[in-house]
């Protein structure tokens, strides 16, 4: 599934088997940390710091979850690019 676009964040579905577990999310942090201002990962009503694997693991996100990704700063597009491509390719899994 393709992500859907807006200015500041982008709507992505996690397709790899294994959902997003501890390396993924080791993998999202490492990335989300680069940036300028907060990346963020939403599942329904929770909202987590990207840059927090102990947070993001606590989205409990299996396959087929749809998370949105957003930025605080706009300054950060390729930082969020980066996170949806690698949740697009299923991690590499």
């Amino acid at each position: 599934m393709a992500a859907s676009f807006n200015t500041r964040s982008r709507q992505v579905l996690i397709q790899n088997e294994l959902g997003l577990h501890a390396r993924v999310a080791a993998g999202i942090a490492k990335v989300a940390q680069l940036a300028n201002s907060n990346v963020w990962m939403i599942k329904g009503r929770d909202k987590v710091n990207a840059a927090s694997v102990i947070d993001l693991l606590t989205l409990a996100c299996p396959k087929g979850s749809t998370v949105t990704l957003t930025i605080d700063d706009g300054s950060d597009m390729k930082i969020l690019n980066r996170i949806v491509e690698m949740m697009e390719r299923g991690f590499e899994e």
